[in-house]
């Protein structure tokens, strides 16, 4: 049984071979759709016809999932796959300055030596309504040292001065680095200011201010399948007979495999499993289980 999470299928013909990769925000409602009416995807009616067996990985967040299966089509595309470079959204970073004269939060495609960045993260539009989001609470952007005309008005009238940048820095850094007090606090800001204006009929700003939550969820969220370092091992999970394993590579996880193979043979691929990752190992473990029985 797929659970109702995000994450990553695969299909398998007869043969054992991968047919087709996809996402989902739901593993269970996305799967079971392909034996319904495909509607939009009838082109994928002969792939279905050919499908054997189903594998997946339940990620943490849709962000997550995201990524793995643009990690995942990155490495190997399955014939029935048509995106050639795995999944349609920019990377894209959030840059933080904390320049005495112009200090602000910007979302960019590369990192420079100078600025502390975030991320990576999926989705341009998304990454950019985020940083929207994280200025309208944090104004980091009108306590530099430099301001002129319109910023320092707007610096005066929201009673930002120099003196709040590190303030202001210190908490962007907390929301980034996914600190739960942190988010929270940013996150009832949003829906306190969406909840007002939707009281006087703001409904457009009130929109807009829902779109911010939702990208401030997405950067967020349990994301840990593409980093910024460049490290490099091997994780492992077991199950009733199933050996599940994932390759991480320059920080990315971009390979996933499982077969079927005793506990005395899976201990050695277990034991170099990073802590972080054994809970996110074993749990696809149990699910590859379910699934092969």
């Amino acid at each position: 049984m797929l659970p109702l999470a995000p994450g990553v299928y695969r299909f398998r013909d007869a043969t054992g071979k991968v047919l087709y990769l996809g996402r989902a925000t739901s593993l269970r409602r996305r799967v079971a759709s392909y034996w319904g009416d495909l509607k939009d995807r009838r082109h994928l009616a002969p792939m279905v016809a050919k499908i054997a067996r189903v594998e997946a990985v339940a990620c943490d967040s849709a962000h997550e999932a995201a990524w793995l299966e643009r990690n995942l089509l990155q490495a190997r595309k399955p014939p029935w796959n048509r995106v050639d470079t795995g999944g349609q959204e920019v990377e894209v970073w959030i840059r933080l300055s904390e320049d005495q004269r112009g200090p602000g939060l910007t979302a960019v495609h590369e990192r420079n030596e100078t600025d502390r960045h975030f991320g990576p993260y999926l989705g341009g539009r998304q990454v950019r309504r985020a940083v929207s989001g994280l200025c309208r609470v944090l104004p980091l952007h009108y306590a530099g040292g430099a301001l002129t005309g319109t910023r320092q008005d707007m610096a005066r009238i929201r009673g930002i001065s120099e003196g709040d940048r590190a303030t202001l820095a210190d908490t962007a850094v907390a929301v980034l680095a996914r600190n739960p007090a942190a988010v929270s606090r940013l996150r009832s800001s949003l829906v306190a200011r969406r909840d007002a204006a939707s009281a006087i009929l703001a409904f457009e700003f009130a929109a807009k201010l829902q779109e911010e939550i939702e990208a401030i969820d997405w950067v967020t969220a349990e994301q840990k399948v593409t980093g910024q370092e460049a490290t490099e091992y091997d994780i492992a999970g077991w199950s009733a007979g199933i050996l599940v394993s994932f390759a991480i590579r320059k920080g990315r996880l971009v390979d996933w495999a499982q077969r079927a193979c005793q506990e005395a043979t899976a201990c050695r691929h277990l034991t170099g499993t990073p802590p972080e990752w054994t809970e996110f190992a074993q749990r696809n473990a149990e699910l590859a289980a379910v699934l092969s029985a």
